[in-house]
């Protein structure tokens, strides 16, 4: 079941050669958030939890097929940003981050898309102030910034989002 936030970013008006930029946090229940075109911001979460009858690469198989919806919709992505989660707590969270991991990635390599992780404890600090901020202080920092996430996966991904288009990836 996917949730959709239509949020204005606080960039109202649209420019010129605004890159189409996603940012993920990806994982069973995936948050996203995508700058368009027009320069507006929307984000939401995306379930790719599997039926009880599916196989065990259906999830996979309904990620790749989101992405590529998404990249119909919204036009040509110009670059991915996702959280880089070095460690979980898990091991059917690692099992299932490096499967959408190893999908995102072959599928941007096939797109031509350019993609980069991102350290959580870069996002958490952009965000917050502080490397090891908790979900509430995440959530709180997105509603700071204009934001409606409806969890903290969408929360991360809006985070994500800023990031990339306040430092250029990085680069600042």
């Amino acid at each position: 079941m996917a949730h959709v936030s239509l949020t204005p970013s606080p960039m109202s008006a649209p420019f010129p050669g605004v890159p189409v930029v996603l940012a993920l946090d990806l994982g069973t229940t995936t948050g996203w958030a995508l700058q368009a075109a027009d320069g507006l911001i929307t984000s939401g979460t995306v379930s790719f939890r599997p039926s009880r009858y599916d196989g065990g690469g259906m999830r996979y198989l309904r990620f790749r097929g989101w992405l590529e919806q998404l990249a119909n919709d919204a036009g040509t992505i110009t670059a991915i940003h996702f959280e880089e989660v070095r460690r979980h707590v898990g091991t059917d969270a690692a099992h299932v981050y490096g499967g959408l991991l190893a999908t995102l990635t072959s599928w941007a390599e096939t797109a031509g898309v350019a993609y980069q992780g991102v350290p959580v404890g870069t996002i958490k600090r952009h965000a917050t102030g502080k490397g090891n901020a908790n979900k509430d202080a995440m959530m709180a920092a997105a509603r700071a910034r204009g934001f409606s996430p409806a969890d903290d996966n969408e929360a991360d991904a809006i985070a994500i989002l800023l990031w990339a288009l306040e430092t250029r990836g990085g680069v600042q």
